[in-house]
């Protein structure tokens, strides 16, 4: 279908850039010396001044000769499909994914997602669908991550579409969530083009995943007017699960919420966010399962209860592993009982000695003050499955 450019130009404050926007934005991205900084800051970390200063015009040039056939979006999306092809072998052991019978990737659909990592949780639906000849997703961002100029031109130039989080009264804040609420609407009923959305503002870093009341009244803000019933149903909403083995960023994770605990807040280190982006990315993630769910099309009477349907339903095809079993073996003194949701780990007692081996040695690296937070962070989802009465 195309797409009215004055349509288009309507989002171009929050839309991902076009085509023929894509070429310049990579030049000043490779440009920007705040980029290049960024990049040397993460791999070498602790060298000296006078050795990044003679690295920094090799490392411009080498990204250059990376990306010098890519003129278009598709041709980006398709050079961060080889990355992640690579993340995917050198950080993954396995990567599997179920429910895809509940799609038809004909159609386009709202996924609204857990939240566990920053980049790689819309990277593995992107992955799944890419791999199966549907359209990739846009992805929905929060304009706190996109505090750096370049990095608000590389999210948007693989196919995110900005969430503005700051505002200076209910009227702005309003206004700016209808905005968006109409930009999504458009893409899936207009365009045609699947969008990606968390069930909640931030990562949850407890382990705990529970989609927010107040996503689903943005999500539904555009098309108010046909009631909650239909207007969930025009967004095709489909809930989707992920769940990681081990979690590159879960000490990070922990430390934010004890620094909350004892201090009642947590101030972010300057670049901390690029800095879990990279982790997330590099990290050892062990086994990886994503589950699509089906669609909504149940009568809802609110937002409450979208939510609590939502949740059902990724709570309900989250896969659990060794890791969560350990965890709340630690945490509880006792495995849980029974089979979830007619799934059954493959365990047997050969690899399951070094699952709890490798598990031992996750842990032990942990800071001992930080260790209660990652293993409640690693058993609730456990805990939500027991109190959703699916274990």
């Amino acid at each position: 279908m195309r797409v009215d450019k004055v349509t288009m130009d309507k989002f171009a404050d929050i839309r991902p850039y076009n085509d023929d926007e894509a070429r310049p934005i990579i030049d000043s991205i490779i440009a920007d010396d705040e980029f290049i900084d960024s990049i040397l800051a993460l791999t070498l970390r602790g060298l000296p001044a006078f050795i990044k200063n003679a690295v920094r015009p090799i490392l411009r040039w080498f990204l250059k000769r990376q990306v010098r056939n890519v003129h278009n979006v598709h041709d980006f999306q398709l050079k961060v499909e080889g990355y992640c092809k690579t993340m995917i072998a050198r950080t993954m052991n396995g990567y599997t994914v179920s429910g895809l019978e509940n799609l038809d990737l004909s159609q386009a659909y709202t996924f609204v997602s857990n939240h566990r990592d920053i980049t790689l949780d819309p990277a593995m639906v992107n992955y799944v669908l890419h791999s199966h000849g549907s359209k990739t997703v846009r992805i929905a961002i929060g304009d706190n991550l996109l505090t750096k100029e370049f990095a608000s031109h590389l999210m948007r130039i693989n196919k995110s579409f900005i969430v503005k989080r700051s505002s200076k009264g209910p009227r702005e804040l309003l206004a700016i969530l209808k905005h968006l609420s109409e930009y999504i609407s458009f893409s899936v009923k207009e365009d045609k083009h699947p969008v990606w959305i968390a069930q909640r503002e931030g990562r949850a870093k407890d382990g705990l995943d529970k989609t927010e009341a107040a996503i689903i009244k943005m999500l539904v803000l555009a098309n108010r007017k046909l009631g909650m019933t239909e207007a969930i149903k025009t967004l095709n909403i489909v809930p989707v699960s992920i769940s990681y083995e081990f979690d590159p960023c879960d000490a990070m994770k922990a430390n934010e919420l004890s620094s909350v605990d004892k201090n009642g807040q947590y101030e972010k280190a300057e670049q901390e966010d690029i800095a879990s982006i990279a982790k997330g990315i590099s990290g050892y993630k062990g086994r990886v399962h994503l589950h699509f769910g089906q669609a909504l099309d149940q009568a809802f009477d609110d937002a409450d209860e979208v939510a609590g349907q939502i949740d059902k339903v990724i709570v309900d095809g989250y896969v659990l592993q060794p890791s969560n079993y350990f965890a709340y073996y630690a945490l509880y003194g006792e495995y849980p009982k029974g089979i979830y949701s007619g799934q059954r780990l493959s365990f047997n007692a050969q690899t399951l000695s070094q699952d709890k081996l490798i598990f031992d040695k996750h842990m032990a690296a942990i800071d001992e003050p930080l260790k209660p937070y990652v293993l409640a962070a690693y058993a609730n989802p456990i805990v939500n499955k027991k109190a959703m009465g699916f274990m």
